[in-house]
């Protein structure tokens, strides 16, 4: 059952779930309708992707069904994003998911690269996935910081001089395919998700 708290002033959410792919719909849900009403929906796309990912990493990791909690918490200039699960077994240090190109390992970095800043540590319980979100904000400077580092999960480093253009073209499109295979994966449009960045791009860019 979900309860909002708001001690010392923080407004909180906790939402225990069982994690399942049913599930994940709802987590999306809550993080979408929880921020909208703190008027915090500037890093609610964010925010639903880190939520799903994490969700995901629960089944994967620790088990279908497996106890798990949502919580998020609205402090000063952020939002604080958490799952908490049942397992001690915290997440491999990215560069060692990445060398060994396991598809965790890259949503991993993905979240870094979504998150203003992010960590892991064992509870009494079991462990807790953090992710912080910045609601100041951050124009096109903070979106250029977030593509660099999705870019160089795939080994590529979009503002060096001389960079292949060809090369980069091509890693760009394999990022916007991997994640409209991920959104189809986890019950989304990719059509719809595809036409609206189109949308946004052209009205961003005029």
């Amino acid at each position: 059952m979900c309860h909002r708290e708001s001690e010392n002033a923080c407004p909180r959410y906790v939402m225990p779930f069982a994690a399942a792919p049913a599930q994940l719909f709802q987590l999306r849900r809550a993080v979408r309708d929880q921020l909208g009403s703190w008027g915090a929906s500037a890093v609610v796309a964010e925010a639903e992707l880190v939520a799903t990912e994490l969700g995901a990493n629960v089944i994967k990791h620790v088990g279908r069904d497996a106890a798990a909690s949502l919580v998020l918490e609205l402090r000063e200039g952020l939002v604080r994003l958490e799952v908490h699960d049942r397992s001690c077994v915290l997440p491999a240090a990215l560069a060692e998911a990445c060398a060994d190109g396991d598809e965790c390992g890259r949503g991993m970095h993905l979240i870094a690269a979504m998150a203003h800043d992010w960590g892991s540590a064992r509870t009494a319980t079991g462990k807790v996935i953090w992710c912080e979100f910045s609601l100041k904000p951050d124009g096109c400077e903070g979106r250029t910081g977030r593509v660099a580092a999705v870019l160089s999960v795939y080994g590529q480093r979009g503002s060096a001089p001389g960079v292949d253009l060809a090369a980069l073209d091509a890693t760009v499109t394999d990022v916007i395919t991997d994640l409209l295979h991920w959104l189809a994966a986890q019950g989304g449009d990719p059509d719809g998700a595809l036409g609206r960045a189109q949308m946004h791009y052209e009205a961003e860019a005029v």
